[in-house]
């Protein structure tokens, strides 16, 4: 009986008492599936707009009659710059939208290397993490 209470005042204490168990309430669940869409949706806007900056880009640097060569190179640097950027926030939105599949799927929680736990406040405070810090640790090396 006890560990029964336990377990349901988790959704009071979202972050106190088994924080690093692995189990998690449906508030937390809750919570971690609007941060995570939350930043989906941030990140989808994001990539648009870049999106948009990079056709502006494109079109500028095809316009180039009359600019000298640093106009030109000023422009490629740019260009390059932007497209390296949206490259990023098309690979972080891939790993947000994995991160809600795997909420979706129940996962949350759970390494996807070794099966272990993950713990709760490391997904909390890095909610795309996937992966448990040993072996995120052992794919850094």
């Amino acid at each position: 009986m006890a560990g029964k209470s336990e377990g349901q005042s988790t959704t009071a204490t979202s972050t106190k008492g088994s924080a690093d168990d692995g189990t998690w309430s449906t508030a937390e669940v809750a919570e971690l599936r609007q941060t995570l869409q939350g930043e989906i949706d941030r990140l989808t806007r994001e990539l648009a707009e870049a999106q948009i900056d990079l056709v502006d880009l494109v079109q500028d640097t095809q316009d180039i009659v009359g600019d000298d060569q640093a106009d030109v190179g000023s422009k490629a640097i740019e260009r390059e710059h932007e497209a390296a950027m949206a490259a990023n926030t098309r690979d972080v939105l891939a790993q947000y939208q994995h991160a809600l599949e795997r909420v979706d799927a129940d996962l949350q929680g759970v390494c996807e290397s070794c099966g272990g736990v993950i713990p709760k406040l490391r997904v909390q405070a890095f909610p795309r993490a996937t992966l448990c810090v040993a072996c995120k640790s052992a794919q850094k090396r």
